[in-house]
């Protein structure tokens, strides 16, 4: 179990470093979530998973407050409204769940951030599509391997592995350091 433990802890050691490397698509994410927020918008995110998990508490941070008291800011979580998600996928099947909601609740001005550690998530990519055909700008957090999404991103942070859960790890570091840079950047 040791050793388990300990490799676990390298490895997340390991992709952290290389991260601290390039840290340069995360500053573009964050730059980007600061922009819109900066000129009125409104920061959609969407994932499956854990990645719902992380749009989520990316959500919870900029509505609430991450390390700052100061006014909320716009942010809304695709993944948490169960009567849409259900009806839109029995009505149009799961891979619109989020293309229908960056429909009627996506403006120009406003940023969707996508999530997938594969990069590849089927109704995540619908979902990007969607925002820049409704002249919105996109994000991605994703894994290394990049996968397909990213083609219709303004900016991506590719968390430097190839293991899931060490992608999932590095995606709430880089939720934390944008919600930071965020309300450096917005609530001085």
């Amino acid at each position: 179990m040791k050793d388990l433990v300990l490799e676990a802890i390298e490895s997340h050691r390991a992709a952290a470093a290389a991260l601290a490397a390039d840290p340069s698509g995360l500053r573009a994410v964050a730059d980007l979530v600061v922009a819109a927020l900066r000129s009125g918008g409104k920061v959609l995110l969407c994932g499956n998973g854990g990645s719902a998990a992380d749009s989520q508490h990316f959500a919870a941070e900029l509505v609430g407050r991450f390390l700052k008291e100061r006014r909320g800011l716009a942010a809304v979580a695709l993944t948490t409204d169960t009567s849409a998600l259900t009806s839109i996928g029995n009505d149009y099947g799961y891979d619109r769940v989020f293309e229908r909601q960056v429909e009627a609740l996506g403006r120009p001005g406003d940023l969707l951030v996508a999530i997938s550690t594969s990069g590849s998530s089927a109704n995540v990519l619908k979902a990007a599509v969607k925002a820049r055909a409704a002249g919105m700008k996109v994000a991605g957090l994703f894994g290394a391997k990049r996968g397909t999404i990213a083609e219709h991103c303004d900016a991506a942070f590719f968390a430097p592995s190839q293991e899931t859960p060490r992608v999932q790890e590095l995606h709430g570091l880089a939720v934390h350091v944008i919600c930071a840079v965020a309300e450096e950047e917005l609530c001085r």
